[in-house]
C-alpha cells in the first residue's frame, strides 16, 4: 500500500484510468465484432466507420498504440471489401 499522500492519489488516479480504458477497449471490441458480423455491405461499411472512429479516439488518448489502431483499421477495411465483393459476384 502506498504511504505518501501523492502516491495514494496516484493509486486512485490509476484505478480511474484503468476503468475508463477498459470501457474504451470493450467498446472497440464490440465495434470490431459488429463489423465482422455485418450481413449487408451498407451495415458493414457503417460499422467500419464506427469502429474506425473508436480506434482513432483510443489511439489519440494512448489507450491503443497508433500503429496498432491503423493496422486494425486496415485489416477491417480489407475484410469488409473482400467479404462483400464475394457476395456481389
Amino acid at each position: 500500500m502506498a504511504n505518501l499522500k501523492s502516491s495514494i492519489k496516484d493509486v486512485r488516479r490509476t484505478a480511474r484510468r484503468t476503468e475508463r480504458n477498459l470501457a474504451r477497449l470493450t467498446r472497440i471490441e464490440s465495434a470490431v465484432k459488429a463489423v465482422r458480423m455485418a450481413a449487408t455491405p451498407e451495415a458493414g461499411r457503417s460499422a467500419l466507420r464506427e469502429a474506425s472512429s473508436l480506434l482513432d479516439r483510443a489511439a489519440r488518448k494512448d489507450v491503443v498504440h497508433w500503429r496498432a489502431a491503423a493496422r486494425q483499421k486496415a485489416r477491417l477495411a480489407r475484410f469488409v471489401e473482400t467479404k462483400f465483393a464475394k457476395q456481389q459476384v
